[in-house]
């Protein structure tokens, strides 16, 4: 670990600068590639758009391959790009420059674990009840991984309770984990990481924790001083950073009984150790530079944070903010 680093950020507002004709709501994904250019992955419209760090639009692609649930983006060290689309149940890797090369999962196709597809309209807690065991790759996967060895780790969560390790390219090698509380259990791995000594880390969102785990997927540790935590990343330097949806008065949990008052979205900065160095968010959901509801993060190579947000699925849907409301936001390190 470096020495000491000050976390000091400011918001650069109106940095996306979207190409007229262009829409997009929810960024469920975001990732920087070797020359720290920022890919996101959109819904409404479904696609993966990247920018210049200055925020030039640069290209899109895969405009008609997803479906309306993207959900996660990696980019691996030869700038391939990985994007997981739940409601598919994939995990399709691109070239830099947007061809598919490979498709992990059978598109359309849940793997057995018990999950009720049917209760799509009931509340997130309702539907990962139906969750009876984990199964075989994939039933709505939310993010993958890369191993400093190429090996992929993806985590499996809306319908399933697993991690999946497979090779680089394609074959699977192992899963873990089951519903629950307990160590090497799950209630939504949403994001997953690899850390370079060989650590992975898994949000285990709904259980409020990062768990840790060596390659071979052997319970190590966990870290429970996160809220609801949707998205995982490292900088070059090693520090962690996490983005931590909202919680609502009234909603239950699974750790901590039910929510006893509002709980803003947020950014946490970790040591390697997981002891926390700096987090910001308040209840100003709507300011900027506060979060709606963050979803994921991406560090670049200078130390300045990308953060999507799914606030159209959260809040603006359901008339709790205004429409304009961002999504996406780059905190500039000072």
């Amino acid at each position: 670990m470096a020495g000491k680093r000050e976390f000091a950020y400011q918001v650069v507002e109106g940095w996306e600068q979207l190409p007229a004709g262009y829409v997009h709501r929810d960024v469920v994904g975001v990732a920087v590639d070797s020359r720290d250019r920022v890919y996101i992955l959109t819904r409404g419209d479904a696609r993966v758009i990247v920018y210049e760090p200055d925020g030039r639009f640069v290209m899109s692609f895969a405009e008609g391959t997803f479906t309306g649930r993207t959900h996660g983006i990696r980019i691996g060290p030869d700038d391939s790009v990985f994007c997981v689309d739940d409601r598919d149940h994939t995990v399709r890797k691109f070239s830099p420059t947007g061809e598919l090369v490979m498709t992990i999962g059978t598109p359309g196709v849940a793997s057995d674990t018990g999950y009720d597809a049917s209760l799509a309209d009931a509340d997130l807690w309702t539907r990962l009840g139906t969750i009876t065991h984990g199964g075989p790759p994939f039933n709505r996967p939310t993010n993958v991984a890369i191993a400093p060895n190429g090996d992929l780790y993806v985590s499996d969560g809306y319908g399933n309770a697993r991690v999946h390790r497979f090779t680089a390219d394609g074959r699977w090698i192992q899963s873990w984990g089951e519903p629950g509380t307990g160590p090497g259990q799950f209630h939504l791995p949403h994001d997953v990481w690899v850390t370079p000594d060989g650590r992975v880390l898994v949000a285990d969102r709904e259980n409020d924790r990062i768990q840790i785990f060596d390659l071979e997927g052997r319970y190590m540790d966990q870290w429970t001083h996160v809220q609801r935590p949707t998205g995982i990343c490292q900088d070059r330097d090693g520090y962690i950073y996490v983005s931590e949806l909202s919680r609502r008065k009234g909603m239950p949990t699974y750790m901590h009984g039910v929510c006893q008052e509002d709980q803003p979205g947020r950014v946490s900065i970790l040591d390697t150790d997981g002891r926390l160095l700096r987090r910001w968010g308040t209840l100003d959901r709507t300011a900027p530079g506060q979060f709606c509801a963050p979803h994921c993060i991406a560090v670049d190579s200078r130390g300045d944070l990308y953060v999507g947000e799914v606030t159209w699925t959260d809040w603006g849907s359901k008339g709790l903010v205004p429409p304009d409301t961002h999504m996406f936001q780059k905190f500039a390190r000072k």
